[in-house]
């Protein structure tokens, strides 16, 4: 069961803590999924036991990325990211941050990549709150979704003109 409701994340959590493992969460919209989210998950599941993916849903997307994304919907890119042998569950969710997702699980490491700042992400407070630690993964260069939408809208617009 590797794709998992929002009080099923929270069971899971919470009987990995129990049992002593160490449990890594991170979250994100992962829309087209390239290298840079592969290395980038292999890195956060590399700082514990178990990874839980919190990923946004398609209306939270919307809100900060714009009408015009996702460009995959959720469930698909929720199948994609579950299939990943680096993640161990992934869970949707609707918020704009994932304060109140990190707030239940209680990760013992939360991680953003490295264009993020701790001190500009709300959910590392929640973290430190509770004794967690946050930890920032290098961004891998060129490698985003943004760029790769960003070369299809240029390929295709040289396409129309000739």
């Amino acid at each position: 069961m590797k794709i998992v409701t929002r009080n099923e994340a929270k069971e899971i959590a919470a009987a990995l803590k129990a049992a002593g493992k160490i449990v890594v969460f991170t979250n994100g919209c992962f829309d087209i999924l390239h290298a840079g989210h592969v290395r980038y998950l292999a890195a956060a599941r590399a700082l514990g036991d178990r990874l839980i993916v919190g990923l946004n849903s398609d209306w939270s997307v919307k809100g900060f990325k714009g009408a015009d994304r996702p460009i995959n919907p959720q469930d698909d890119r929720a199948e994609v990211l579950a299939a990943l042998a680096a993640v161990d569950h992934v869970v949707i969710f609707d918020d704009r941050t994932a304060e109140g997702l990190v707030a239940e699980l209680e990760p013992d490491v939360y991680v953003k990549g490295g264009d993020y700042r701790i001190a500009d992400l709300p959910e590392a407070a929640i973290v430190a709150g509770y004794g967690g630690r946050t930890v920032l993964v290098p961004e891998v260069p060129g490698r985003s979704s943004s760029t790769i939408i960003g070369k299809i809208k240029e390929t295709a617009s040289r396409a129309t003109e000739g």
